[in-house]
């Protein structure tokens, strides 16, 4: 039945000028196909989030009820992650990553067409288990398509494009609030509309991996050896090994997965902790939710230069991935304390923007992180089971509990649950830096012995 979406093998172009520049030609495409997919992914993702204010109005619906709907998209999400990442490794990525764009395009549409708490609920489910196919076959790409080298640089460029999107999201949305004098469901249908276009024409561009055209796979391209922990290289993209067998050598018994996930888990925390509630916590501090609403947008599109700065100077650090994120751990801390007790706007506007960025660059390394720490044939598998932790629990804490907690006890009650996922984040990373240094030994034994 889905024999048409399995990863096929072309005959290898033998030409090395020709390799080369055929490299280069699907590396841009890839970039820019993942890239912009991933803007229209979150394009959708975040119109509810975006509006909860104004569907609480038109709705009647408490802020009990629209944290309970967010966490419902996180559960689905997370539950629907794992399963999304191991079926994509076996899968051709590029159409597995636009079948899912176009179906949660279609449920985002229906949400626009019903005001039943029940049926919104299960909409977000489906909704989330679609976006759940957006991330792995990404990742997957990116780190099949390019040398861990520059990894760094292009992995931040693609994780910006979620930043991006999410303004983008708020730009359709105001676009069609002004267009449509206010309609909920011109919000919904803009969206929808708007997304399904760009991954039609970024479907046009966009390659499964490189032995599908007849390339060589990258570490063969490149010449660099990666190795996981154990001394392990990482390069083979396709394996006979049995499902269970991936998941416990690769994921369950990894050392440096858990720890990455759980530092991803806690940042999840803060991320969804400061994302979702903007629109309402602002509001308390006399902004106006109109500017609250354009803050969602702005404290995403803030953080793309400074994400693609820190990821470039990994690399330039050769790969030194976890000492970046801890210095921008110590620094989002410094952020939060300013942003929860300030009172002062143009200070809390200043802690924002920089939230973004600092909030932001750890996210994307570790998702490169988790990447370089298993095989290749288990890359879907890894962003699978990361964000299996971020959703179920990182992003249900950050929604439902927090929003229970404000709820009964006040704004204060949620940022001690921020700050203290702040603090865990960093006390991981601080093991994770050396671990990472015992990583970077052994590859560079590695590659001094082929070389």
């Amino acid at each position: 039945m889905f024999g048409f979406m399995k990863q096929g093998i072309r005959p290898e172009v033998r030409s090395t000028e020709k390799v080369h520049s055929t490299y280069r030609r699907r590396q841009a495409g890839v970039l820019a196909a993942t890239s912009f997919t991933y803007i229209a992914y979150y394009i959708i993702r975040l119109v509810f989030t975006t509006e909860q204010v104004p569907i609480m109005n038109a709705y009647g619906f408490s802020i009990g009820q629209i944290g309970l709907i967010l966490s419902t998209f996180g559960i689905g999400y997370g539950i629907a992650k794992i399963f999304m990442g191991a079926l994509v490794d076996r899968m051709n990525a590029r159409l597995f990553l636009a079948i899912g764009l176009y179906l949660s395009a279609f449920f985002n549409l229906l949400i626009g067409f019903t005001q039943n708490f029940a049926l919104i609920l299960v909409l977000m489910l489906l909704i989330a288990m679609t976006q759940a196919m957006g991330a792995p076959a990404c990742q997957r790409q990116i780190s099949i398509w390019f040398s861990k080298r520059y990894r760094g640089s292009i992995f931040s460029i693609w994780a910006s494009a979620h930043n991006a999107g999410a303004f983008l999201c708020v730009a359709s949305v105001q676009l069609a609030t002004f267009i449509y004098a206010g309609s909920l469901t011109a919000v919904f249908v803009v969206s929808s509309v708007i997304s399904s276009l760009i991954v039609t024409l970024m479907l046009l561009i966009n390659t499964d991996k490189p032995e599908s055209v007849g390339l060589p796979d990258i570490a063969s391209h490149s010449g660099y050896v990666e190795v996981d922990h154990r001394g392990h290289t990482t390069n083979q993209t396709t394996t006979d090994a049995r499902f269970a067998e991936i998941f416990v050598q690769s994921i369950l018994l990894n050392k440096v997965v858990w720890m990455v996930t759980l530092t991803s888990m806690s940042i999840y925390i803060v991320r969804y902790g400061i994302l979702s509630w903007i629109p309402s916590y602002l509001p308390t501090k006399g902004f106006s939710i109109t500017w609250a609403k354009w803050f969602v947008g702005i404290f995403e599109l803030s953080a793309v230069p400074g994400v693609i700065a820190m990821g470039a100077l990994s690399d330039f650090l050769n790969g030194r991935r976890a000492l970046i994120c801890l210095a921008s751990a110590l620094g989002m801390l410094a952020c939060l304390a300013v942003y929860f007790t300030s009172t002062n706007q143009m200070l809390l506007m200043l802690a924002l923007f920089l939230l973004g960025t600092l909030i932001y660059t750890p996210l994307s390394l570790v998702g490169l992180m988790v990447n370089e720490a298993v095989p290749n044939y288990a890359l879907g598998l890894s962003t699978g089971f990361m964000g299996f932790f971020q959703y179920i629990f990182g992003e249900t804490i950050a929604t439902a509990l927090i929003g229970y907690l404000v709820q009964l006890y006040g704004w204060n009650a949620g940022s001690y649950i921020i700050y203290l996922a702040a603090l865990v984040a960093i006390t991981l990373l601080v093991f994770l830096v050396f671990k990472e240094q015992q990583i970077r030994r052994l590859e560079m034994a590695a590659n001094q012995g082929k070389a």
